[in-house]
C-alpha cells in the first residue's frame, strides 16, 4: 500500500470513531463546539503521528482526546468563563450522535444537562475519570494509562466524583416515563401561557430552581430559587405578546422535544430554534427549569432541528 492509500485508510479509521470521540469530548467539556474542536485537533495529532507504531488506535485516540479536553478545562480562559457564572451546558436534540453511548442509565445520565452542570463541581481529573468509567466503561487500569495516573488514584477520583454528584443530585430524580414527562411539561406550558400562578407553583418541587442565559444579553446567568418567583417569571415569559413577537422576528411555533434526554419546549421561527426551555423532573414535579436562548448555545441543536421531522406543535402560533 503506497503512502496516499495508507493515508486514506487511516483517515477512514479515524472517521469511523469520530462520533465516539465527539461524545467523549462533549461529556468532558459540555460544549458541542469545543468538543468538535478537540476532535479536530486529535485528527491533526493522528495525521502527524507515526501510525504504524500505534498498536490500538482507539485507545491512543481516546487518550489524545481526553488530554486535549483536560488542557481546555484547565486553561485560564475556561476557568474565567465558567467561574463567572455565565455558562450552561450546550443542549443537544435527541438522536444527536454526540449524545451516545446511551445503552445504560449511567450512560444516559452522564450526558444529561443536570449531570453536565454538576460535573462543574469536579476537578478536571475527577471529571475525566467519572466520564471514562460511567459513560464508556473503561477499567481503572485503562483509565490510569489514559490519564497517566495510578490505578488507586483513578479509584479515588471516581469515589470523590460519585460522592459529589450523588450529594448534589435531587432526591427522586431519575428516568421518567416519557408520557408522564410530556404531560407535566404541557401542563406547565398551559398554566404559564394562561397566567395560572397557583397551578404553576403546584407543578414545581418545593426546592425548585430556574436558570436562564438571558438570551446572551447578560454577563451572568439569571437565577430564581423559589416556586412563587419561578412561577412569576414563567408567567411573564411564556405569555405571548406582540412585543415578544417583534423581538423574536415573527410569530413562533412551540414544539415539545427531548433535549439531552430530558423534556423540553422549543420556540421555533421558521426552521430556526430561537429558544429552548428544558425541565428536570423529580417525584412527578418540575425540579429545574433551564432557559437557553443565546444563539451561540443553539448552533448544533439548530443543525439537528433542520434535519428533524417535528411533531405537531403544541402551539402553532405563539
Amino acid at each position: 500500500m503506497d503512502g496516499t492509500a495508507t493515508d486514506r485508510f487511516d483517515t477512514r479509521r479515524f472517521e469511523a470513531g469520530r462520533n465516539r470521540l465527539a461524545s467523549l469530548a462533549y461529556r468532558l467539556l459540555g460544549s458541542a463546539a469545543d468538543a468538535e474542536d478537540a476532535v479536530q485537533d486529535a485528527f491533526l495529532c493522528w495525521q502527524a503521528a507515526d501510525r504504524q507504531r500505534i498498536e490500538v488506535p482507539e485507545a491512543w485516540l481516546t487518550r489524545v482526546v481526553t488530554n486535549l479536553c483536560l488542557d481546555r478545562l484547565r486553561s485560564a480562559q475556561a476557568r474565567r468563563e465558567r467561574s463567572a457564572g455565565a455558562w450552561l451546558p450546550e443542549p443537544l436534540l435527541e438522536g444527536d450522535p454526540m449524545l451516545g453511548p446511551a445503552d445504560t442509565f449511567e450512560q444516559r445520565e452522564s450526558v444529561s444537562l443536570a449531570v453536565l452542570t454538576l460535573m462543574e463541581r469536579l476537578s478536571p481529573l475527577e471529571r475525566a475519570v467519572y466520564v471514562l468509567r460511567e459513560a464508556f466503561s473503561y477499567s481503572h487500569a485503562e483509565i490510569a494509562e489514559i490519564l497517566d495516573i495510578t490505578k488507586s488514584a483513578s479509584q479515588q477520583h471516581l469515589h470523590r466524583a460519585r460522592r459529589r454528584i450523588t450529594a448534589a443530585r435531587r432526591r427522586g430524580s431519575g428516568e421518567v416515563d416519557p408520557a408522564s414527562a410530556r404531560g407535566i411539561v404541557e401542563e406547565f406550558l398551559a398554566a404559564a401561557s394562561s397566567g395560572r400562578t397557583e397551578r404553576l407553583v403546584a407543578l414545581l418541587t418545593d426546592d425548585a430552581t430556574a436558570v436562564s442565559d438571558g438570551a446572551g444579553l447578560t454577563e451572568t446567568l439569571l437565577r430564581y430559587d423559589t416556586p412563587p418567583r419561578i412561577a412569576a417569571i414563567a408567567r411573564a415569559g411564556f405569555r405571548p405578546t406582540s412585543a415578544k413577537r417583534r423581538f423574536a422576528g415573527g410569530t413562533l411555533a412551540v414544539h415539545y422535544a427531548l433535549v439531552n434526554g430530558a423534556p423540553a419546549i422549543l420556540f421555533v421561527l421558521g426552521d430556526q430554534v430561537v429558544g429552548a426551555v428544558t425541565f428536570d423532573l423529580a417525584g412527578g414535579r418540575i425540579a429545574t427549569v433551564r432557559g437557553i436562548a443565546a444563539p451561540t448555545g443553539l448552533v448544533r441543536l439548530n443543525e439537528a432541528w433542520r434535519q428533524h421531522e417535528p411533531d405537531t406543535p403544541l402551539i402553532a402560533s405563539w
